[in-house]
């Protein structure tokens, strides 16, 4: 089976991926657009129709905007915690509200989608009820950890499993320090509860690199305290201080905020 993963957006402005064979796919998050959406998945052949549901990790804006029109207006499936779906339906950003669309899952517990194996975890973070998935399709694990604080002994669990990692690189420590934003906000975004530096996924990802890790890539870069080379070089320098190499041993990507990544094939 060939499966297939593209970013659409990855960033405080938005974030959406599409994972998928040949025929359906799902959706983790949909905060972006949802005529962009639409646009950005005909561009690589890929029609709405074949969406069979939208997963959900929290509920910042960010990753919401479009799940009031997609289930209720497209009738796609939403997925997310139940404490989620309320905090879906709080939001500022949500001019249709989930009704007939939302469908619970609870942390810890798999569910079968045709050929999807999916498995929500909690994650450290400030919106409510926070999730990341673990989702197996034809033998390969992706695993998406999107929004956190820390890596938990829960979240390295999940980590270990993957085949293919999504996993955020938020900040550079040096830039947030010296950057304009407010000090309540720095040490929000610095918190346990907030984002993960570049430094501190690198480091974790050095020190628990496993055989079945193929490809990495850095998601939810921020726009005013991060660059994407930035954040794939400290990736890098950090894993060949442990003698891994990037393009040999595992592949690196650092997602872009606002536009697509290239539309990933794997057999």
């Amino acid at each position: 089976m060939k499966v297939k993963f593209i970013s659409l957006a990855s960033g405080s402005s938005g974030n959406c991926y599409y994972i998928g064979t040949d025929t359906y796919g799902i959706l983790v998050d949909a905060g972006i657009a949802v005529r962009t959406l639409k646009k950005e998945l005909k561009d690589v052949g890929i029609g709405m129709e074949t969406i069979c549901a939208v997963f959900v990790t929290h509920d910042h804006a960010d990753h919401i905007k479009a799940v009031g029109v997609l289930g209720e207006k497209l009738h796609i499936p939403i997925y997310a915690t139940a404490r989620v779906h309320v905090g879906i339906n709080k939001s500022y950003c949500m001019t249709e509200k989930l009704y007939t669309s939302a469908h619970n899952l609870e942390k810890g517990e798999q569910m079968q989608l045709r050929d999807f194996r999916i498995e929500s975890f909690e994650v450290p973070h400030d919106g409510t009820d926070n999730v990341g998935y673990c989702i197996e399709i034809d033998g390969k694990v992706f695993t998406f950890l999107t929004d956190l604080g820390e890596i938990t002994s829960t979240a390295a669990t999940y980590i270990a499993k993957a085949d293919y990692l999504i996993i955020e690189a938020n900040y550079d420590e040096e830039m947030l320090r010296m950057g304009k934003y407010p000090p309540y906000l720095k040490q929000r975004i610095a918190s346990s509860v907030g984002h993960m530096s570049n430094s501190d996924t690198a480091e974790f990802l050095a020190s628990h690199m496993t055989g079945r890790l193929k490809h990495i890539w850095l998601c939810h870069l921020s726009k005013d305290n991060n660059h994407p080379e930035l954040a794939y070089k400290t990736v890098e320098w950090k894993l060949r201080e442990k003698g891994i190499i990037v393009g040999k041993d595992v592949q690196l990507c650092a997602l872009k905020r606002t536009t697509p990544s290239e539309l990933y094939e794997f057999e």
